[in-house]
């Protein structure tokens, strides 16, 4: 089985939320659970001042474009494809071929700017449990979490780093619970 990935939807500009609300519509109602996970319209929220006064905006960080995290199966492509709005994929030259999905680091920084984790970031986590570092400089490594930071994403985790204990910092997002 193919594993989930981003792709990037074109659709006409100004109805990316419209889009993204049909999709997940039809993501529904053709029992697409399995194929299609999460749409995301990108924004960023930016204060502007006017008049003195400061006012919070949302800003579309690329305007007809939505985010589609799916696998990419013929009927979970048709229905994206076809849903009403949506123009093409982007990385598809059309002519009945498939598209190209972000690349993990592209999409880390997109979803990184809004807050939000290409993972889904495990909170069934509890101190004392037992880790496996999944990605960064401690890759591999085993230790136990010493401490949580659910507001922040971080854990602090005790490993053994040349024969001493040493405590560091992970985003949650490169851990998982050793077995």
């Amino acid at each position: 089985m193919e594993e989930k990935q981003w792709y990037v939807v074109n659709t006409y500009s100004g109805h990316e939320s419209k889009v993204k609300e049909k999709l997940e519509m039809r993501r529904q109602s053709m029992d697409m659970q399995n194929n299609i996970f999460r749409v995301i319209v990108p924004e960023t929220k930016e204060i502007e001042i006017k008049d003195g006064k400061e006012k919070e905006k949302i800003k579309k960080m690329f305007p007809g474009y939505v985010l589609v995290e799916m696998i990419m199966t013929d009927e979970a492509w048709f229905v994206v494809r076809n849903t009403p709005g949506v123009t093409g994929f982007l990385g598809s030259s059309g002519k009945g071929t498939k598209p190209f999905p972000l690349f993990p680091h592209e999409i880390d920084k997109i979803l990184a700017s809004m807050g939000m984790s290409r993972k889904e970031i495990s909170t069934n986590i509890k101190n004392g449990d037992r880790v496996k570092i999944i990605d960064g400089p401690f890759k591999l490594m085993t230790g136990k979490i010493i401490d949580i930071d659910l507001k922040n994403s971080k854990v602090k985790v005790n490993i053994d780093l040349f024969g001493q204990e040493t405590t560091v910092e992970v985003d949650m997002i490169q851990i998982e619970l050793d077995n």
